[in-house]
């Protein structure tokens, strides 16, 4: 009955196609079911340019479609809610990508690091949501055998733009010295697993690793929930779907 009541109050909608009365949908959801693939090699803002490898990073889904309609709604459009769904999704790609970071297997301590927000994106949500994949990654990776940990080890300084609309290089230079680790946070003969909600160029994700490498914090890869695709890739969401088809007079489906 409580619940029924507060649907009244506050509508609840799948973020995604905007179907009534539930939080998410399964269509909608989907997506985020597969299995966490590396993604290091489409953000060009991850190469180095040093010899050294771009930082091993794994991401759930494409941030297209209904999944960025969902991580839009969560971060934006305090959906809250959705915490529940999006820590259930990273928990199990940490379980599947432990094996390949061998951190169980090498009784190495692991810090799971989240990428930090800005202080006015903290002002305006409220709340910082990449602390929530952050916890339930430690989760993942506990389960599978290892000593993880979420530690606070990185923040950002001065002011810096809303990374949204900007490209690679100027992602870059937005960033350029604002990320910055904090030396006694980090976990000492361990290593550290950056998280992420959106990979997009990786200039927050290689601010996070030069800031880490400067504490002399060793960084074993990053987990991400959503990547996003290559430029010139189109896709619509289903709720832009949905408002075409009306538009045309058109059932929607």
């Amino acid at each position: 009955m409580l619940a029924r009541l507060s649907r009244l109050v506050v509508p609840v909608a799948c973020p995604g196609c905007g179907r009534h009365d539930v939080r998410w949908c399964a269509d909608c959801t989907a997506p985020l079911g597969g299995v966490p693939r590396r993604v290091e090699d489409a953000a060009p803002r991850l190469d180095r340019l040093d010899g050294v490898p771009p930082l091993p990073t794994w991401a759930v889904a494409d941030c297209t479609g209904a999944v960025r309609d969902l991580v839009v709604a969560w971060k934006d459009r305090e959906r809250a809610d959705l915490d529940q769904l999006l820590a259930e999704v990273v928990d199990r790609a940490a379980r599947q990508v432990a094996p390949a970071l061998h951190v169980a297997a090498a009784g190495l301590p692991v810090g799971v690091v989240a990428a930090p927000s800005g202080r006015l994106a903290r002002l305006q949500r409220g709340r910082e949501p990449v602390a929530v994949l952050a916890a339930a990654v430690a989760r993942g990776l506990r389960a599978s055998g290892a000593d993880a940990v979420v530690v606070r080890a990185l923040r950002r300084r001065g002011r810096v733009r809303d990374q949204v609309g900007l490209g690679a290089r100027a992602r870059g230079r937005n960033l350029a010295g604002a990320v910055v680790a904090l030396p006694h946070a980090v976990r000492p003969g361990g290593v550290h697993l950056l998280v992420d909600d959106v990979l997009t160029t990786g200039a927050t994700l290689a601010a996070a690793e030069r800031a880490l490498e400067i504490a002399g914090a060793a960084v074993a890869g990053a987990i991400v929930l959503a990547a996003t695709p290559p430029p010139g890739v189109v896709t619509n969401s289903p709720q832009a779907v949905r408002r075409l088809g009306f538009t045309l007079g058109t059932p929607s489906g």
